[in-house]
């Protein structure tokens, strides 16, 4: 079937202009003026912007937090996604102790193929780097699919730096990204312990315990790690001012440094602790201050934030009310809320509703969202833009259309959103998988398991440069 959109403005990273797209199957057959119908089924986009689908580089689907189950699904999450404009996402996966990272991958896809909505690759999030093998083991996965590999800070699984290093090298040597979530564990650890033997136990001190130094220190220290190793970084929901200045100052000196952030910091501010209902706003890292946001968006316009992704990693509303008692009875502090936030729908949205206000050009949006996502994971041979020859994977804006969001309108397994009443200036309208509708007029229109693994290719890079 083909598909041609007419008299709207087509956006790249690179810029926008009037132009008419024709898909054919699954696939951009061409882009041009005035194009010929030649029996394809016309889609009427005056006035709107066409906008290659976004990739949510950052999701935690159907995944067991703490003990905890998130509530969204590889369906629930997946038909947000789509009725959010996000037609790619790339889920975290966790490393069992002693397990090869290829049995990591080979186990889930299965699980995603029979439920995603829309298309979907991996990140493996390294736990167990003890024996040559295991180390070894990283190629194989490249080999199968898997293009990047996450290393936390943090955590009990968390590595060392010694195995952080190791997988730096690794990862250098064959052909892949180190992702990296940096927090100072043995700070954190120390201020969790006397905040609670001082009976502060509600959500602002989450916050305190993984404040802006927390998460600097560890940006600088891994930073130095991929310097000494000679490997490309990307480093997950960056969050603080001193972070930025951290890598902006290593990509100033051409280390091949590559930051993400999520939209909960740059819309929130860590007075969200303070108010109501503040255990929804926990996640890991912590929202941080006001004087962090703006760096964090001087950044993203001036390029130092190559990303923007969700961490989607929602829970419902009873989840999060464990920070005030347990399923047991027992009372509970601000370590006992399960980590994490919606927003895989919410995040083509808000990005472009900046836009629309000025704050960012939608180029800059478009770029975060689809472009750069596509480039760092080795999707852009299908993904991330509007180019004959890639996937038909399309959204398309009203940039006039203003709403309000509400939980009681979006797509996922949830009952409550931290994005509850934002102002939007302007909606996605639709959304196109490889050609397919999958949202329209407010609905979803895709179906279950019509997502499809994406193997993404193996990636170099030696610059801070993604051209």
């Amino acid at each position: 079937m083909k598909l041609l959109f007419r008299g709207g403005t087509l956006v790249t990273a690179e810029g926008m202009y009037e132009a008419d797209l024709l898909t054919d199957g699954e696939k951009i057959a061409a882009l041009g003026e005035r194009m010929p119908q030649d029996g394809a089924q016309v889609v009427d986009v005056t006035g709107m912007l066409l906008l290659p689908g976004a990739i949510d580089a950052h999701t935690h689907l159907e995944c067991v937090c703490s003990g905890i189950d998130t509530s969204d699904d590889y369906f629930t999450g997946t038909r947000a996604a789509a009725c959010g404009g996000v037609t790619t996402v790339i889920d975290y996966l966790l490393q069992a102790m002693g397990e090869p990272l290829s049995e990591t991958l080979h186990k889930r896809i299965p699980m995603a193929a029979a439920k995603a909505a829309v298309d979907f690759a991996f990140h493996i999030g390294v736990s167990d780097l003890s024996t040559p093998a295991l180390l070894a083991s990283v190629k194989d996965a490249v080999l199968a699919g898997v293009s990047s590999f996450k290393a936390y800070m943090v955590y009990d699984f968390g590595l060392t730096d010694e195995a952080l290093y190791q997988l730096l090298e690794e990862t250098a040597k064959i052909g892949a990204l180190t992702t990296v979530h940096a927090e100072n564990r043995g700070m954190l650890d120390a201020r969790v312990k006397a905040y609670l033997a001082a009976g502060e136990t509600d959500p602002w001190w989450h916050y305190r315990s993984r404040s802006e130094e927390v998460a600097a220190e560890a940006t600088r220290r891994v930073i130095a790690l991929a310097k000494a190793a000679k490997a490309p970084l990307y480093i997950v929901h960056l969050t603080d001012e001193e972070s930025v200045a951290a890598v902006t100052q290593a990509r100033d000196e051409g280390q091949p440094v590559f930051a993400e952030t999520c939209p909960q910091y740059l819309y929130f501010t860590s007075d969200v602790y303070h108010g109501s209902r503040a255990q929804d706003y926990v996640c890991s890292p912590a929202i941080k201050g006001q004087a962090s946001q703006n760096a964090l968006w001087a950044a993203l316009r001036r390029g130092d934030i190559a990303t923007v992704a969700t961490d989607h990693c929602p829970f419902t509303a009873a989840q999060k009310d464990y920070g005030l008692r347990l399923p047991d009875g027992r009372a509970g502090d601000f370590t006992t809320i399960p980590n994490g936030c919606d927003g895989v729908e919410t995040l083509y949205p808000y990005l472009l509703t900046q836009a629309n206000l000025g704050r960012i050009p939608f180029t800059r949006a478009v770029a975060a969202c689809a472009t750069n996502p596509a480039k760092l994971f080795g999707l852009n041979d299908r993904k991330g833009a509007l180019r004959p020859g890639l996937d038909a994977d399309l959204a398309v804006f009203d940039p006039k259309r203003d709403g309000v969001v509400h939980a009681r309108d979006l797509h996922g397994n949830l009952d409550h959103t931290i994005w509850e009443n934002t102002a939007l200036h302007g909606r996605i309208v639709s959304t196109y998988l490889r050609g397919k509708s999958v949202f329209a007029q407010g609905a979803f229109t895709g179906g279950q398991g019509a997502g499809r693994f994406q193997k993404c290719n193996p990636v170099q890079f030696t610059s801070p440069s993604l051209d």
